[in-house]
């Protein structure tokens, strides 16, 4: 299934934009929630929740798109993907790194929160149940 991407902008406690994707994360996709992270981090957004309530599936791709995120919203350079698992083994570099929180997931399947744990993104990227208690959090 192809994905779907669309972006919000919603007030909470602070100005939160929120990308929902639709569909499967994987190798012919992560570049575009990448380039969607990054358009929206330098067009001044310094809160981001990803809506994962309908994405069905996360391929390694994926993963190394939502590490992406997370070091695109500090201000940082992701991982070059095309270092392949490299760009994966990098995550373990974020374990202990204390920093605002200014990306959060919500939606999150339990298949893809699996994923998630297992990698060390879960432990990096605070996950919610629903959009309300994201929003809430930041």
């Amino acid at each position: 299934m192809v994905l779907q991407t669309t972006v919000e902008q919603v007030q909470a406690r602070v100005p939160v934009t929120i990308v929902s994707l639709d569909g499967e994360l994987d190798a012919a996709s992560f570049e575009a929630v990448i380039d969607t992270v990054r358009r929206t981090h330098d067009a001044g957004a310094s809160h981001l929740l990803l809506d994962l309530t309908n994405l069905t599936f996360i391929s390694s791709s994926g993963l190394v798109a939502l590490h992406s995120a997370f070091r695109l919203m500090r201000g940082e350079t992701p991982p070059d993907p095309e270092f392949g698992w490299s760009a994966l083994h990098s995550i373990g570099d974020e374990q202990g790194a204390t920093t605002e929180v200014t990306l959060r997931l919500c939606g999150t399947q339990a298949a893809v929160q699996k994923v998630l744990d297992r990698t060390g993104l879960g432990g990096l990227i605070p996950s919610h149940p629903d959009r309300a208690s994201a929003l809430a959090a930041f």
